[in-house]
């Protein structure tokens, strides 16, 4: 019996084990994946972490993962297929068959961004490919970049972009924007930015950057290629709740429901970077979070 289980090895879930064994508490990290990290570890390069700016992604993962293991955090690879609340008692399965328990869970498995899956997309992630405007558009300053999707992230991408950017491609598959009036507004109002309508992305192509990206356009059914320095795809999130949707309380796109303080609707249970409902995913606000969960498992501890 574990005093606490941290699911996922991300920013979140590597800050929850360094608050964790600091606070003196019994735990142990599951990560799917052979090395932890999350995402950060496929960010060419990271320029808003606070005090280490310009850090290779790989490398800032290592460092998080460095100082859980300093502290003696032991890690165990197993990718979770469900958890069960027992009321004191939570339970933990994974795919090899394991079942483990523990008295307070942090869920900080993350999310993915959805992918194309054109050719060029996995070749180019972090050499021009990117998935984050706010973490990545200060490498485009005045360069030319696509954006390609039509709702509020991509139409909030696309105006960031414009003020650090030569030129903006919105590519948008239909003939009007999904995203809020008040977004296209803003949009429109750019006057670098530049709308292809009724219009694919099909193929990434370059050397060891991105260079160019070929479009399809659907009503004249033909293809053009554009230079660009970037690609930023804003086409939706996909948090990695499956195994806990039957347990715990999620929204309507499958993010598990927590407030700053981590706590879900099952007591014991808390959620953690960005895996739960929150307005900003970044690297900063997931180490936060992580923090804020072990400190809401230690009340919830010391009141049983």
């Amino acid at each position: 019996m574990y005093d606490l289980i941290i699911v996922g090895a991300g920013p979140a879930g590597l800050s929850a084990a360094v608050y964790g064994r600091r606070a003196g508490l019994n735990l142990i990290v599951l990560e799917k994946a052979a090395m932890g990290g999350g995402q950060v570890l496929n960010t060419y390069e990271v320029d808003n972490y606070l005090g280490m700016p310009g850090i290779d992604g790989f490398e800032l993962g290592e460092k998080f993962r460095g100082h859980a293991e300093e502290l003696g955090t032991v890690f165990q690879k197993g990718r979770v297929t469900a958890v069960r609340d027992e009321g004191q008692k939570k339970i933990v399965e994974t795919a090899d068959g394991r079942v483990l328990e523990a008295r307070a869970l942090i869920l900080a498995s993350g999310a993915e961004h959805a992918k194309l899956g054109v050719p060029g997309e996995e070749t180019y992630r972090g050499q021009g490919v990117s998935y984050c405007a706010t973490c990545d558009g200060a490498f485009f300053k005045k360069r030319d970049v696509a954006v390609v999707g039509g709702g509020d992230v991509a139409v909030e991408d696309a105006v960031y972009l414009a003020r650090l950017c030569r030129k903006v491609y919105l590519i948008h598959r239909r003939d009007s924007l999904r995203a809020a009036r008040s977004l296209q507004e803003k949009l429109f109002s750019c006057e670098n930015v530049e709308v292809i309508w009724d219009s694919t992305l099909k193929e990434i192509k370059g050397s060891d950057l991105v260079e160019a990206v070929t479009i399809h356009h659907i009503k004249e059914d033909r293809e053009q290629e554009l230079a660009v320095d970037g690609v930023f795809i804003a086409v939706g999130m996909r948090p990695n709740t499956e195994a806990f949707r039957e347990t715990v309380g999620c929204d309507e796109r499958g993010y598990l429901i927590a407030g700053e303080d981590c706590a879900t609707d099952v007591p014991g249970v808390f959620a953690a970077g960005d895996i739960r409902t929150k307005a900003l995913r970044q690297i900063v606000t997931a180490v936060s979070d992580g923090a804020c969960a072990v400190a809401s498992v230690e009340q919830y501890l010391d009141t049983k």
